[in-house]
């Protein structure tokens, strides 16, 4: 599943619309080198009719690797083509969506709506792997509106896996409500069902299965590991707090030894990357698009408040990321500056461990029964 020159995805970003974009990404592999990142949610339509523009929406910098990109549609053809227009940029994965709740995506029978129908989902896999060189993955739910039962689940993941070559599903471990709720409630309001994800690695031994949903420390994300998961996704913890979620990866998840960073040095890296791409697509991007994913930089520590006062009104006339720096950045102590990200903070969590007595039974279906299912 993983090119073989990179660790495994025990640790990823999840895409996320509007937030992680090459700038985030960027900012990212500066604090993590071995987090697995993944691209905003891109359609096909979007790749097949901007052929001439691709640079903007596909290209990357070297450094970002592991890099995933996520797709979404509904049409064969057009996610044949995308994928094949994306095979030059060599993404590490492809990964196809079924899991927005977005009433604009979902409205447009893709997204999560698209669990309703597997059959259509393998043979989008099918036409994605057969135009790529990359592995396909599926990023769903664990079911949608009142088909969400684990049974249905399986079905879904049944049907994928043996019609197509994907071999890698991450679940969010929440359903997905069509009626018409905010993606920001479709967050919220379904309750998590870990114990589905974890009958899954029990019922799909041959199959990776990467977990999301509501997973906001390195402590949960080494809890989930610690009971089995093949891998852990993080979603706005990795966005909002990013020196502490980030920061800890390569030496809590993966081993390696710490390092001395600071977010002083990571700040001068980045400046030097933002300035070097404001304006490359006309007036885009602006100095405000490579500022937005500095904001959660400070999380929670002292002078972060002023820093954000102060960068509302620098916005307003810097031109430029270093002097934006330069006009906002004494709000922030050296000691925060200059400080590394220390040792990850301990603790024991038991959310996963108490799963073992809420797992369903066994995947139901015996082979004559999915083969009825499918014919």
């Amino acid at each position: 599943m993983v090119a073989a020159r990179y660790l495994p995805p025990w640790f990823s970003v999840a895409p996320m619309m509007d937030w992680t974009d090459v700038h985030y990404r960027t900012l990212a592999r500066l604090i993590s080198k071995h987090s697995w990142l993944y691209t905003e949610m891109l359609a096909a339509e979007t790749i097949v009719y901007q052929k001439g523009n691709l640079e903007r929406f596909l290209a990357y910098t070297p450094e970002q690797h592991p890099i995933v990109l996520q797709i979404g549609g509904n049409n064969l053809e057009n996610l044949a083509k995308a994928a094949e227009l994306a095979n030059a940029y060599r993404y590490d994965e492809i990964n196809f969506n079924c899991g927005c709740p977005s009433p604009k995506v979902a409205g447009r029978c893709f997204g999560a709506r698209l669990m309703l129908d597997p059959k259509f989902v393998a043979e989008a896999m099918s036409v994605i792997a057969a135009n790529s060189d990359a592995p396909v993955s599926v990023k769903c739910r664990i079911g949608v509106d009142n088909h969400d039962s684990y049974n249905e689940l399986c079905d879904f993941i049944y049907k994928v896996s043996s019609q197509s070559p994907t071999r890698h599903f991450i679940i969010h471990s929440r359903k997905a409500l069509l009626n018409g709720i905010s993606p920001a409630d479709n967050r919220k309001i379904p309750p998590l069902k870990y114990e589905y994800y974890y009958a899954l690695l029990r019922d799909f031994p041959d199959l990776t299965f990467t977990i999301n949903g509501g997973i906001n420390s390195i402590n949960e994300v080494n809890a989930a590991r610690r009971e089995g998961a093949h891998g852990v996704m993080v979603g706005r913890a990795a966005y909002h707090n990013p020196w502490y979620t980030l920061g800890h990866v390569d030496t809590a998840v993966y081993g390696a030894p710490h390092t001395n960073l600071t977010r002083r040095q990571v700040l001068e890296n980045y400046q030097v990357y933002g300035d070097s791409v404001l304006g490359k697509y006309g007036q885009k991007p602006t100095v405000r698009d490579v500022v937005k994913p500095l904001l959660g930089l400070f999380h929670s520590e002292p002078g972060n408040g002023l820093w954000k006062r102060k960068a509302d009104a620098a916005l307003q006339h810097c031109t430029t990321l270093k002097s934006f720096l330069e006009e906002t950045l004494g709000a922030i102590p050296d000691s925060v500056l200059d400080s590394t990200v220390g040792e990850a903070p301990s603790g024991c969590i038991d959310t996963f461990a108490k799963l073992n007595g809420l797992l369903p039974p066994p995947y139901a279906a015996r082979e004559h029964e999915r083969e009825a299912l499918y014919a």
